[in-house]
């Protein structure tokens, strides 16, 4: 199979625009291309060689016909009544494939938190607080970016809270 054009002049338009958003947000982070493809946050984890705690999972959810995004820990399951509650919302489901990637602008497997397509409410799990270093979708399955929770609280917009699944 041939080398796609992005990959023979350097970085997936999407890392770039991730990568142009850390830079715009006073991030020092440097959007990193795996060798393979991290689609779950056990692969990321395995990739990265860190627990799978430390991976941000960018998830799109529907609330009563909104979009939505939800950052947890990779550890974690989310509470969908908690979310619904928290938004003030009477339904929260998963998005489907079409509603992520309209929303956000990055497919499933890669969704970053940042450099979105529109505008989303978005809520982050505050048990990624307890890591130094958490890491977070780059726009491609194959792209990453490190970061802190404040940081990422900070460019991704998103409001503390507990979604975590008892």
């Amino acid at each position: 199979m041939p080398t796609p054009a992005w990959q023979a002049l350097g970085m997936h338009p999407n890392a770039e625009r991730v990568q142009q958003a850390l830079r715009d947000g006073g991030a020092s982070a440097i959007v990193v291309e795996l060798a393979a493809a991290a689609t779950t946050a056990l692969l990321a984890a395995e990739a990265l060689g860190v627990t799978v705690g430390q991976i941000a999972n960018s998830l799109v959810f529907v609330a009563d016909d909104e979009p939505i995004m939800v950052l947890t820990s990779g550890a974690n399951r989310i509470d969908t009544a908690k979310v619904a509650q928290l938004l003030g919302k009477v339904r929260v489901g998963r998005a489907d494939p079409e509603t992520v990637r309209a929303a956000t602008g990055y497919p499933i497997g890669g969704v970053s938190p940042v450099a979105l397509a529109t505008t989303l409410p978005v809520l982050i799990d505050r048990d990624l607080e307890s890591y130094d270093a958490i890491w977070a979708a780059a726009g491609t399955p194959h792209t990453v970016f490190r970061s802190t929770y404040a940081e990422l609280t900070r460019l991704s917009g998103a409001r503390p809270a507990d979604v975590r699944r008892d």
